[in-house]
């Protein structure tokens, strides 16, 4: 601890704090000249990480204490009046992102993990001139700083902490950004902890997620779901179509996968008699990386017995809602741009036949021709999404069902601004759903859209073993063709599904596309630590 009293070890080395002051002087520790080199910066940072220890005062000390945060202080005497005093002390600890010094008094913001800021004031008359000499000396903008003394407002207004005593809480060796410039988009992905320190609306994001995850799990508890952990690695992939990430368990000598989905182990649950389960976690799909997708993921799946795909929509739209009423304080967001989006009442629904016939001018079933739809395909499809088409061996690949999907997500998908369920979806494309109880060739599911994109998807959950097992069976010989994508034939969930599973509906949400729906956000950015490519 800095005090204005001097120990006799603290005036044996100030003779050495005396020879560096010149040079430290030019890169004074709270703004640090753009013409001196990161390189020289860091040297001087590490000078007077070394002084800080041979003075006694520790440089990252494990034993700091403080009695008051940041924002407690905030709250407490938010009252106070210009330049009036308490005569009540705290202490704080907080790291620089602002330091001022001139003549006998000298300002530092310090600023707590969730953006708070509060000033301390160091006063000459205070603490005296050694302190302040030290002060002046030792600290820079990033360190964290424990600082003692008592509560007053300043001439300016400004809630301040009159320094009696501080201490150096972690020494930083390297300067931050520039606080007024922003980071490039490179450095934001691979440091993010930078950006988080200096950009408020990063901070936020992470802060909000976190309140968005926890305000999931308490609506969801509420309605007695009970949250249950299942396998990330896996001796079989599905539960979705997707390539997996395959690894390799050295104590059994065998290959696992990371999972893409848990949707099958839920439903195992459901079996043992869960009747009401859920799970927020990372899923994994070795897949590219565009502004909808990413190879590691968050996801909320849940399954709710003796229910259909229509409860299941309705407890979504009422789960999303309360969600961003308990985040946000209210269904209506402003995003980045400055549109009001709104949660709030019902929600559309269409029909994904229906809807995509309009759009063609004609009527498009599930009783449609495969040649027909690739003929559709060829004259309708952007160049990138229809490359597989002039391939023979591609062709083979599809199923009518991709293709039906594929038409409506550029003909259809882009114009869904507001919350809209979309019903009804081809059977070929869906063996874990459901066939449609009154039409043909359809399944029970429906996808959620916001603003364009895909955030959630619900099912009538099939729960006949021997259909399931043909689907398993149709999913094989694609894989044979070439289907990368395909489920692979999983007899133990089969055999779980012959104890008897109750009818259930299910429904599956990117966690991640969830904070991009109440931001307004790309995917990345709604990531604390996206994967980024390694440089060479």
């Amino acid at each position: 601890m800095v005090k204005a009293n001097q120990t006799s070890r603290e005036k044996t080395v100030n003779s050495d704090v005396e020879k560096t002051s010149q040079v430290e002087s030019k890169t004074a520790s709270n703004q640090t000249s753009n013409q001196v080199s990161e390189a020289e910066q860091i040297r001087i940072r590490k000078q007077k990480r070394q002084k800080l220890i041979d003075l006694g005062l520790q440089a990252y000390p494990l034993d700091l204490k403080a009695t008051d945060s940041i924002d407690s202080i905030r709250q407490k005497y938010y009252y106070l009046k210009t330049d009036e005093q308490t005569n009540e002390v705290v202490s704080m600890i907080g790291r620089v992102m602002f330091l001022r010094g001139a003549g006998k008094l000298s300002f530092v913001a310090l600023q707590d993990g969730r953006g708070n800021r509060l000033q301390a004031m160091f006063s000459l008359a205070e603490i005296g001139e050694q302190t302040m000499k030290y002060f002046r000396e030792l600290v820079d903008i990033g360190d964290h700083l424990w600082v003692k003394g008592e509560v007053i407002s300043s001439k300016t207004g400004e809630l301040s902490v009159l320094v009696s005593s501080w201490k150096m809480a972690s020494k930083a060796l390297r300067p931050l950004p520039v606080l007024h410039k922003n980071l490039s988009d490179d450095l934001k992905a691979r440091q993010r902890y930078l950006d988080f320190l200096i950009n408020s609306k990063a901070r936020d994001v992470v802060i909000h997620r976190s309140e968005i995850i926890a305000a999931l799990r308490q609506s969801l508890i509420q309605d007695d779901f009970m949250e249950i952990e299942t396998p990330m690695l896996q001796t079989l992939h599905g539960g979705a179509a997707a390539r997996p990430f395959i690894t390799k368990m050295n104590a059994f000598d065998i290959d696992l996968y990371l999972r893409i989905a848990p949707e099958l182990f839920l439903k195992r649950a459901v079996v043992g008699g869960f009747d009401r389960v859920f799970e927020i976690n990372r899923n994994f799909r070795n897949e590219g990386m565009d502004s909808s997708h990413l190879p590691e993921f968050s996801m909320l799946e849940l399954y709710q017995s003796y229910s259909d795909y229509k409860d299941i929509a309705k407890l979504t739209q009422k789960l999303i809602q309360t969600v961003c009423q308990s985040v946000f304080a209210s269904q209506s967001i402003i995003l980045p741009n400055g549109e009001m989006y709104d949660f709030s009442g019902n929600w559309d629904e269409i029909s994904l036949y229906e809807s995509l016939s309009k759009a063609l001018g004609e009527s498009i079933t599930p009783a449609t021709p495969k040649d027909r739809l690739i003929t559709i395909a060829k004259t309708k499809l952007e160049p990138s999404a229809k490359k597989q088409l002039n391939d023979t061996k591609e062709i083979k690949k599809l199923i009518s069902g991709k293709l039906v999907e594929l038409l409506w997500e550029q003909l259809v998908c882009p114009s869904l601004v507001r919350p809209t369920f979309v019903y009804d979806f081809p059977a070929d494309n869906s063996p874990l759903v459901s066939s449609h109880r009154t039409k043909s060739g359809l399944v029970e599911k429906w996808d959620l859209y916001i603003r364009g994109f895909e955030l959630a998807t619900g099912y009538s959950e099939l729960v006949d073993p021997v259909i399931q097992k043909q689907r398993f069976e149709a999913q094989v010989k694609l894989a044979k063709q070439g289907d990368d994508e395909a489920m692979k034939m999983d007899n133990d969930f089969i055999e779980a599904l012959e104890y008897g599973m109750p009818p259930t509906a299910g429904m599956g949400m990117g966690i991640d596309r969830l904070v991009m729906a109440f931001t307004g956000l790309g995917l990345r950015d709604t990531i604390a630590f996206p994967l980024v490519k390694p440089v060479n």
